[in-house]
């Protein structure tokens, strides 16, 4: 793939971002194969060391903001007519509160994964409290001379604190995982405001 090619498919990946933005990536990118050129570097090693346009692309709209590509998205290109205003208007109680329903049952599914996330943690900490509770125990049975209540406590204490290191753990893994799928949907949704272009 040469330098042009590879802008030109570039070009076709940020078709949804905003012209003065698009025109700034490609830029960068133009300079930076030509500055490993003239390194000493042929045109397809510059290309293949910058990474595929996929990648770029993808860390591209990373970085942009969902606002940005919303605007850019439905901002009109061209004049709207008067009859499709009228069509709008008039579909607007079915439209608005689909759309609104839409919105609120993903931001509630949101909520109820993150809120699952919480509980985990939650349970954790109960279960850390016990290893307290574990040792106070401890503590009461020696005192009231019941040493086979004392070493059950024990026990207990120490089977709360191994859960409780081990929930932690969990608890932590499985919030890694929330975000990343966080970032996943969010990915998902910015790509859905990029047009690609054939």
């Amino acid at each position: 793939m040469n330098k042009e090619e590879f802008l030109e498919e570039l070009r076709a990946r940020l078709s949804g971002l905003p012209q003065e933005d698009i025109d700034e990536r490609l830029g960068f990118y133009r300079e930076m194969i030509d500055d490993r050129i003239e390194d000493g570097i042929s045109e397809e090693e510059a290309i293949s060391g910058i990474g595929s346009v996929d990648a770029i692309a993808t860390q591209i709209m990373s970085e942009t903001p969902l606002t940005k590509l919303v605007k850019e998205r439905v901002t009109p290109k061209r004049t709207v007519k008067a009859w499709e205003i009228v069509l709008l208007i008039l579909g607007s109680p079915v439209w608005i509160p689909l759309v609104l329903a839409a919105i609120i049952v993903a931001l509630s599914v949101y909520i109820v994964i993150w809120a699952a996330v919480g509980c985990v943690f939650a349970a954790d900490f109960s279960v850390a409290a016990g290893v307290f509770a574990a040792i106070i125990s401890f503590f009461v049975y020696l005192y009231a001379g019941n040493a086979a209540g004392a070493f059950f406590a024990l026990g207990i204490g120490l089977f709360c604190a191994g859960g409780a290191i081990l929930l932690f753990l969990a608890s932590v893994w499985v919030a890694k995982g929330v975000i990343k799928l966080s970032k996943a949907i969010l990915l998902w949704i910015k790509s859905l405001f990029i047009r690609r272009e054939a």
